[in-house]
């Protein structure tokens, strides 16, 4: 008796695990709750606020407005969501530059 192997075709469930596999969470500073903006910077408006312990993914940054945190003095602002960014200085990305590609 023969057993023939059937190989599936797993292309999606590959394309799903590489793509979880880049996605990178970086912590808020603790004990901070986070103000999310709808640009790179504090002129535009509150969207949400993050809890503390918040864990985020930084799609893509923008320069703005410059402002003082935890993690030093920065005017990145971090792309987290559709509308949303906020400020790097809050962020630890282990970094004092840009650890992602720039907002078009």
């Amino acid at each position: 008796m023969s057993v023939e192997r059937v190989a599936e075709d797993d292309n999606s469930s590959d394309a799903a695990a590489v793509a979880t596999e880049s996605l990178r969470y970086y912590s808020v500073a603790p004990g901070v709750r986070l103000n999310v903006r709808s640009g790179p910077g504090t002129s535009y408006n509150l969207v949400r606020v993050l809890p503390e312990g918040a864990k985020v993914h930084i799609y893509c940054q923008s320069p703005g407005t410059a402002i003082a945190g935890p993690y030093g003095t920065s005017n990145i602002w971090d792309n987290i969501g559709n509308g949303e960014y906020v400020s790097d200085a809050f962020v630890q990305t282990g970094s004092d530059g840009y650890v992602a590609a720039r907002c078009s």
